[in-house]
């Protein structure tokens, strides 16, 4: 049910969007990125972000291959994701995510891919919705991910994106530099742990530094404004 309903708000939000995207591409898989954004190789992952210095903190893509090894299955990613994922976070502790919604079977462009969604898998506070798929020899996982408080603003970004999801991979991709390595952050695809990879290198959003700056405005506001009622009685008084 809570899935249905997330599915019907990204709906929602492709209806009235209009915000422009292109295509990214590489040896192995291709979809949509917002216009403004750039996706770099890095060691053996692509990350895709915003090339705004502020949006960059709000909401990554990672991508990553490898060749299919005897523990990689549909079934193991799905059942991996049906789990708490336990994250490294910027203090040295660890947390437990929480699962947003069960992983399913979903059908992208003629291929089977296991869709999870998890609360603070990879960084605290984060939303990450996880595609993992199997094409011949290759393993593919693409995650995106959003902070809880502007996952609204890039939902439709995120969804056109999954939805153009195309593996266009072959044998011969195996040789290719970015498919080396082992990348990811899924079960058998990677380490099994949250947390890694990129997502240690991303800097994210510091909710108490942020909310320490709205609170400062918000009391600033209200400064003000009794300052105004103030003035506004003490003129009142005077006439009488």
């Amino acid at each position: 049910m809570r899935g249905n309903i997330f599915f019907l708000f990204f709906i929602l939000l492709m209806t009235i969007s209009q915000s422009n995207a292109k295509q990214f591409k590489n040896a192995y898989i291709s979809f949509e990125i917002p216009e403004r954004w750039d996706c770099q190789l890095e060691a053996t992952e692509w990350i895709c972000r915003s090339q705004d210095t502020n949006e960059s903190k709000e909401a990554i893509i990672i991508l990553t291959a490898k060749e299919v090894g005897p523990s990689d299955s549909l079934a193991i990613y799905e059942n991996h994701l049906k789990n708490p994922i336990q994250a490294t976070i910027k203090t040295g502790g660890t947390i437990q995510s929480q699962v947003v919604t069960s992983p399913q079977q979903k059908q992208i462009n003629n291929l089977t891919w296991i869709d999870g969604f998890h609360l603070s898998s990879e960084i605290q506070n984060y939303y990450t919705r996880y595609l993992a798929t199997i094409k011949e020899r290759i393993a593919v996982l693409v995650t995106f991910s959003a902070h809880k408080d502007f996952y609204s603003k890039y939902a439709t970004d995120l969804f056109r994106a999954i939805n153009s999801l195309n593996v266009i991979a072959t044998k011969n991709s195996l040789s290719d530099p970015s498919m080396q390595g082992p990348g990811g952050s899924l079960g058998p695809i990677s380490t099994g742990q949250g947390g890694g990879g990129a997502y240690a290198e991303f800097e994210p959003i510091n909710p108490n530094k942020d909310g320490g700056k709205k609170n400062k405005l918000i009391f600033l506001v209200i400064a003000i404004a009794l300052a105004g009622l103030g003035l506004v009685l003490l003129l009142k008084k005077k006439k009488k």
